[in-house]
């Protein structure tokens, strides 16, 4: 096998991320040792490698799907916007810097080394590497120095699938518009198209898959029909439109609605991944006020720029509806960022270099940034619901100090972590809420709160997850041409395809 695969997008939210996890599934099934990769990443979501290091959430959720254990070079380069202007970039799962766009365009040619020391380290120790792009490869102002498309397929001699969104509209534009706005070097290098999210009955698009071929020289290697229920572990944001839902209706009489406060900077939404799989659970991503007010559990969400988010959220008068749900007993949850501003008081000299402001006063922590960034993983167990297990990890500057209330995780951490007081709880723990049994004890208080008969499932999260993956491999098993994949897969990228500027005169 040639060792590697590029899997790229007409856009974000093409399905890039999905299709390279259902290809990495696909191979493990066959028996082929498979690693994901994204060169680089510019995401709010991410995870903490056993090792300790920071990788994109879809990398991490790709290598479950190949079976290997996540690790710092298969996302080398990762970018976490902090605000407005600048973003954190972190190399091989550390922090590097922080940076404006421009800084980076002059930053990325010294990462290309660490990129591809990084991709031949994976290249020898698995059979394929299935790497993801990122944005679109016709994003041609940023094409000189490219670290994720094709300057990365044309250094690393990548195969290159192109896929498109046809749920969108425009799939067939989309797909001849991306690859015509390549040059010829980079155009050889784009083996086939797969179109996503496909409703209806594929007989209708033959005209136009015969068309593209035509116009391009490339088959179509496969069209994807759009499945519900695939939102877990998505790391755009543009996936968080549609309010996500379990997969089974509610086992009691009631059911319960989660309000995640939609912050402008919003970070490791995937955290809330496993309330939606509880059958009678609907999470909602919001900034309506009425909703904060009205829903049986409010969370404020993680956030790369929390003295920013805090001030968008006063602007917004969310605050004051925060106030009033606490007020009125009802439950609120803050993580990491969401629970650093539901504290008395914020000193943050690193991120926003605002100095001291003042929190939400809901719970008595404070809150002082650091310069070295905390990136761990965690666990203890939930005193105060159950004294269930949960593992979880850290990643922020802002160290939180309990000045009263009671610690919601107690264990191997001196006066333990998090706070509890009243219906107000707050944690700087990422991924608590896939432990099953802290997950359905928080809501099973929710419910009493709420007065609600809600049954909590008995389905682990870790099985949906795994079931989710299995789908993904179906995909492509069931409606990709595998066949021409492993053709891909075991040959060099061909040097005799047609540039389609030359087939359009011809």
């Amino acid at each position: 096998m040639s060792g590697g695969l590029l899997v790229a997008g007409t856009g974000s939210d093409a399905g890039k991320s999905v299709i390279a996890a259902g290809i990495c599934r696909w191979l493990r099934r066959r028996g082929v040792r498979a690693a994901p990769f994204k060169a680089q990443n510019m995401a709010l979501n991410s995870a903490v490698t056993p090792s300790g290091a920071e990788i994109g959430r879809a990398q991490a959720a790709q290598a479950q799907a190949a079976g290997a254990e996540p690790e710092a070079a298969m996302n080398p380069i990762l970018i976490k916007p902090s605000g407005e202007r600048f973003s954190q970039v972190l190399l091989m799962g550390r922090p590097l810097t922080d940076v404006d766009a421009r800084a980076y365009q002059e930053l990325k040619p010294h990462l290309l080394p660490s990129v591809l020391e990084a991709l031949e380290s994976l290249r020898s120790r698995f059979d394929v590497v299935v790497c993801e792009g990122a944005g679109s490869p016709a994003e041609i102002n940023l094409r000189r120095d490219d670290l994720a498309n094709m300057g990365l397929a044309r250094a690393a001699g990548l195969p290159v699938v192109l896929v498109g969104d046809i749920d969108r509209g425009g799939v067939f534009a989309s797909l001849f518009g991306t690859l015509a706005l390549l040059d010829a070097e980079d155009q050889r290098l784009v083996r086939g198209f797969v179109i996503n999210k496909f409703r209806g009955d594929r007989s209708v698009l033959s005209p136009g898959l015969s068309a593209l071929r035509e116009l391009t020289g490339r088959p179509t290697l496969g069209v994807l029909p759009w499945l519900r229920g695939l939102w877990l572990d998505v790391e755009d944001s543009l996936a968080l439109e549609a309010p996500r839902d379990g997969a089974h209706p509610p086992l009691g009489p009631h059911c319960l609605e989660v309000a995640v406060i939609r912050l402008r900077w919003m970070s490791n939404f995937t955290d809330f991944d496993a309330l939606a799989a509880e059958p009678g659970v609907t999470v909602r991503f919001t900034q309506s006020a009425a909703d904060v007010e009205r829903a049986d559990l409010v969370i404020v969400p993680g956030t790369k720029a929390t003295v920013e988010d805090l001030g968008w959220l006063r602007a917004r008068a969310l605050d004051a509806a925060l106030v009033r749900r606490a007020r009125a007993g009802a439950p609120l949850l803050g993580i990491c960022g969401g629970y650093q501003m539901l504290g008395s008081a914020i000193r943050d000299d690193v991120e926003s270099r605002a100095g001291e402001v003042a929190g939400l006063d809901l719970l008595p922590v404070e809150t002082k940034f650091a310069p070295d960034k905390l990136i761990a993983r965690s666990s203890g167990r939930a005193a105060a619901f159950g004294g269930h297990r949960v593992d979880g990890f850290e990643l922020h500057h802002g160290r939180v100090r309990a000045r009263g209330g009671r610690p919601l995780f107690e264990g191997s951490i001196p006066g333990g972590e998090g706070c509890r007081r009243g219906a107000v709880v707050g944690t700087s723990w990422h991924g608590v809420l896939e432990c099953d049994g802290f997950r359905r004890a928080l809501l099973s208080w929710v419910a009493a709160s709420r007065r609600r008969r809600w049954t909590p499932g008995c389905e682990p999260f870790a099985a949906v997850r795994e079931r989710r993956l299995d789908a993904l491999g179906d995909l492509i098993e069931q409606h990709a041409d595998t066949n021409a994949l492993l053709a891909l897969l075991e040959q060099e990228p061909a040097s005799d395809l047609p540039s389609v500027a030359a087939v359009v005169a011809a």
